[in-house]
């Protein structure tokens, strides 16, 4: 991560710290929405790259507040599902923290939760889950960077990505409750508060269905030899 990201990242979660009890004036104060605006406009010169590790922190953080509109300025519907999808995979990051928290604290039996093979192996699932849709992420922001966040040239990376993050979300919110047990559908415990924003997003920009259908009319536009060549070629 560079200097300048890594500062990014510093200020967006002090600045995320103070919105979780005062709303979304904090950040757009601090003047989140001049992310993506060129210097030349005086703004601050970011890539998606940014976005993408803004949007994370967001997701993790302050899932409820609407994050990704205020960077966006309502620009189109598939950066907004790239920006999705970024959020998805800081809630999802965050469910993953709070899981392995919880059972290497929870006593069962005599000792903790973690220590038992059965909830070993779930936790792995879900750590791979988790980490395939963060490099979903990190490989769309990457392709929307190299075409100058042109989602029309980005479509295939969009498609994937979000589709992927769709169906990573059943399998991170059934393990996380799963392990948590009763505790973790209560309203004063913090895991409800990425799951149930997972549920929303899972559908929001285009569900399984739609993203599934997409990216599978771009595939077989390919061609076998296409798809490859296609692939290789980003």
């Amino acid at each position: 991560m560079s200097a300048a990201r890594e500062m990014l990242c510093d200020t967006a979660r002090a600045v995320f710290a103070e919105a979780v009890t005062t709303g979304i004036a904090p950040v757009a104060d601090a003047g989140f929405e001049l992310l993506l605006v060129p210097e030349a406009e005086g703004g601050f010169g970011g890539d998606w790259g940014d976005v993408n590790a803004v949007l994370q922190i967001a997701g993790l953080r302050i899932p409820d507040l609407p994050v990704a509109e205020l960077l966006l300025h309502g620009r189109g519907e598939g950066l907004h599902a790239a920006a999705t999808v970024s959020l998805m995979a800081g809630a999802m990051g965050q469910a993953l923290a709070l899981s392995i928290e919880h059972v290497n604290t929870r006593q069962q039996f005599g000792r903790p939760l973690g220590k038992f093979q059965a909830v070993q192996q779930s936790l792995a699932v879900m750590a791979c889950e988790v980490r395939a849709v963060e490099a979903a992420a990190a490989a769309l922001a990457t392709r929307l960077d190299a075409v100058s966040l042109d989602p029309a040239t980005a479509d295939f990376e969009i498609a994937a990505a979000k589709l992927r993050a769709n169906r990573a979300v059943g399998v991170v919110t059934g393990i996380a409750h799963q392990v948590h047990g009763a505790i973790g559908f209560t309203r004063d415990y913090d895991l409800n508060r990425v799951t149930i924003p997972l549920m929303r997003w899972r559908s929001a920009y285009g569900n399984d269905a739609y993203w599934a259908a997409r990216l599978g009319r771009q595939v077989t536009g390919f061609g076998g030899r296409g798809l490859w060549d296609a692939v290789t070629a980003r």
